[in-house]
């Protein structure tokens, strides 16, 4: 671990450069582009709108 202490400038140097290199992708983007040209979704399957008929409990009487 004693060459982390003399090379950090390095690690921070190769951080920075990816922090640099993200920003400038994101800049690319075209939020405007994506929102009209966004697919659709599928709709939402509800797994609770089908009750179940059998009925496991005893009924009252």
């Amino acid at each position: 671990m004693h060459w982390l202490a003399d090379y950090w400038w390095v690690i921070l140097l190769v951080l920075v450069g990816m922090v640099i290199s993200g920003i400038k992708e994101l800049r690319r983007v075209d939020v405007k582009k994506y929102l009209a040209d966004k697919p659709e979704l599928p709709p939402h399957r509800d797994n609770n709108a089908q009750w179940d008929d059998e009925d496991d409990w005893p009924k009252k009487k």
